[in-house]
């Protein structure tokens, strides 16, 4: 049995379902799971400090594509949007393999971590000659050493440029071929236990890269195995015009066609719905990772967030791939979303705590998860820590609930606790050495981008 200890914390944001903060309090973490909250000294293996620090939930990020950690920042696709951004990064995409999948893994989810978020979905659609096995592995053994909790997809392509899609050919497979390896995913990686650490999801990567034949099939997989569902949908309005030029429906008509709405689905982006389609996503359970600075920087449009929660449809918060947002920090989304939504909806723009609650609660229902998400007893140790007397935030924390949206956080956290164990500690890295990483990672990149 491992206990820690997490004692005089000044605030404890809960996001439970009251809104509760508790002042002056601790937090016993047994086995992974919270067992006690209050202000009553507990015995433990492990003891952390929080005097003067604020406490939250840890952040649930839910769409990702950390591959791209070693493509971002590159001036030839800086002014491009997406599908010509695509083109272009599929050629150095075609040259993963599992060092660089393993390395990329700890630069943005150790990035991620040191900003709070202990949670991360991943989607992962490029195998290059089918190398399924060797990078979901190389991904998971990266995650085990940082102490993150990862949820990996198994995501896929069929269709290549000679079958009218954008990736080469190198990258894409058979729909049996994808099918199979997507099976020996879920029954090699996949935990569905409560507090698990490692989970699988199908993941094919979007209407215009995978074949009708691979979406349906994808989904009475995924149902038959019990994991959920993800893609790309409503991201740009090439997309639209694709999937109407082609299948003569929108996308959403499309997917529903093919069994892809219902709470065990949700899908990045979803910006570009109407109002009937909107209804459909509240009505079926369908969500949205909501990713608001790759949706800038690709120039794709604000997504309907305010119109999403007012009908009740799910709502997460999602970094998306290094390469169109060029960071990892779902602290800085965070802050970015309440921005956005304030110039773009004005008064009826979540709050700051609102956004939150999105980055926690509704982030954990997006991935079907009950047991993240909130601090209560029952529920994971996943946290992060925050001290009150820093300079940035003097006269910043009067509202400690809303102040990681409205202010912001500039730099790392003070501490972050995954499963109750402590994985970041004063800025730093606990579960690896942080400058031998990024020497390895360095000259990982270098020899990545050269091939």
């Amino acid at each position: 049995m491992r206990t820690l200890w997490i004692k005089n914390a000044s605030a404890v944001v809960t996001c439970d379902s009251r809104d509760t903060v508790l002042e002056n309090t601790g937090i016993l973490i047994r086995d992974g799971a919270i067992a006690y909250m209050g202000p009553e000294a507990q015995p433990a293996d492990e003891i952390l400090d929080a005097t003067g620090c604020i406490v939250y939930p840890g952040l649930i990020n839910t769409h990702h594509h950390l591959y791209q950690t070693f493509s971002r920042n590159l001036p030839q696709v800086q002014n491009l949007e997406l599908f010509d951004w695509l083109r272009a990064l599929y050629e150095i995409w075609k040259n993963l393999d599992s060092e660089t999948i393993y390395h990329s893994t700890v630069v943005g989810a150790g990035e991620l971590l040191k900003n709070g978020c202990t949670t991360v979905f991943d989607h992962h659609y490029v195998f290059p000659g089918g190398q399924s096995g060797a990078l979901l592995d190389a991904q998971f053994a990266a995650a085990e050493a940082l102490g993150v909790r990862m949820y990996a997809s198994r995501g896929s392509m069929d269709l290549s440029k000679k079958d009218g899609g954008l990736p080469p050919d190198s990258v894409v497979q058979t729909v049996d071929e994808i099918l199979r390896d997507c099976r020996a995913a879920v029954e090699k990686f996949h935990d569905p236990s409560p507090l698990s650490m490692r989970m699988v999801a199908l993941a094919p990567c979007s209407p215009f890269s995978v074949s009708s034949e691979l979406l349906r099939q994808s989904a009475l997989l995924a149902r038959d195995l019990g994991v959920r569902l993800h893609t790309h949908l409503c991201e740009t309005k090439d997309e639209e015009r694709y999937v109407l030029e082609k299948y003569g429906k929108r996308p959403l008509a499309y997917m529903e066609d093919l069994g892809w709405v219902g709470p065990d689905v949700w899908y990045a982006h979803g910006i570009h719905f109407n109002d009937e389609e909107l209804q459909l996503l509240a009505d079926t359970g369908a969500g949205v990772a909501h990713c608001p600075i790759s949706n800038m920087k690709l120039s794709s449009g604000v997504c309907r967030v305010p119109e999403m929660l007012k009908l009740g449809v799910p709502v997460g918060l999602a970094v998306d791939g290094s390469a169109s947002n060029d960071g990892s920090n779902l602290l800085e989304e965070l802050r970015a979303a309440f921005l956005l939504h304030r110039l773009h909806s004005s008064d009826r723009a979540p709050s700051g705590y609102d956004w939150l609650k999105i980055a926690t609660r509704g982030s954990a229902r997006l991935l079907g998860r009950e047991d993240i998400g909130s601090l209560e007893p029952g529920k994971a140790g996943d946290l992060f820590l925050i001290r009150r007397d820093r300079l940035e935030l003097v006269g910043a924390d009067l509202d400690v609930k809303s102040m990681l949206g409205t202010v912001g956080l500039k730099g790392p956290v003070d501490a972050t606790v995954v499963n109750g164990r402590v994985v970041v500690k004063d800025g730093r890295l606990t579960g690896l050495d942080e400058e031998k990483a990024v020497r390895e990672a360095r000259s990982c990149v270098r020899a990545y981008l050269v091939r």
